[in-house]
């Protein structure tokens, strides 16, 4: 059983499907003084959170997450995507004062899911501090955006969180771990097991797999949920 994978951030996810590990944040500034949603459905802290298990049905193999909600094109999901992106942006933003940092946010909907990306001024670090170590913190922040959508809206957000980014960096490192899993799968036959990662992560690489025309799926629970690309029947 090959492995082709780096050690990857547990959950830069993803982000956006199904997070299979408890966030854990490595804020400086902000740990103790970010805003707090008021949400009657809390996090669950046994192998991720409620709102990222439900998304989990969509981690399959070469199937896009988001071609399986239904009305995704609509007018009225349309506006409630942006709806999300505003009030994502609104909660960010305030955080960012909170925590005496800088950052333009940018806000975009595609494929039925809301992205909201917090971007440094040239030179400045800082935000960094917010994404953490293997961008745990960045995943803590995310589902703190999503809860403070949920407290708003009364719906379960699939929204993507990144900052500085991180997010876009990982996707570049984790289509290159697809690539050498396709290699190696090409050249033996013999299926290659990834290292653990989060759903938001699976499924970018599910899309490049799917792409090369192989099969991949998740297999694990919680922290140890992974992606095995194989040749297929």
């Amino acid at each position: 059983m090959t492995d082709a994978s780096t050690t990857p951030s547990e959950d830069t996810p993803d982000s956006g499907e199904s997070t299979d590990q408890t966030a854990d944040p490595s804020v400086s500034s902000a740990e103790t003084s970010m805003p707090t949603p008021a949400v009657d459905n809390p996090v669950e802290n046994s192998g991720g959170t409620t709102a990222d298990r439900g998304d989990d049905a969509s981690d399959a193999a070469s199937v896009p997450a988001d071609s399986a909600e239904s009305g995704e094109d609509s007018p009225a999901n349309a506006r409630r995507l942006e709806e999300e992106g505003d009030i994502a942006a609104d909660y960010v933003e305030e955080l960012l004062d909170i925590s005496d940092l800088d950052g333009d946010i940018d806000i975009e909907v595609r494929n039925g899911r809301t992205y909201v990306s917090v971007i440094a001024a040239e030179g400045d670090d800082r935000l960094s501090d917010l994404v953490g170590r293997e961008g745990k913190g960045l995943e803590a922040l995310q589902e703190l955006v999503r809860l403070a959508v949920l407290s708003a809206t009364g719906v379960r957000s699939r929204l993507v969180l990144d900052i500085a980014g991180h997010r876009a960096d990982r996707t570049s490192q984790l289509e290159g771990i697809a690539q050498e899993a396709i290699e190696s799968v090409r050249a033996d036959g013999e299926p290659v097991h990834l290292k653990p990662m989060g759903a938001y992560e699976r499924k970018v690489v599910h899309d490049v797999i799917a792409e090369a025309g192989l099969v991949s799926a998740s297999e694990g629970e919680g922290p140890r949920r992974h992606v095995v690309v194989s040749a297929g029947e």
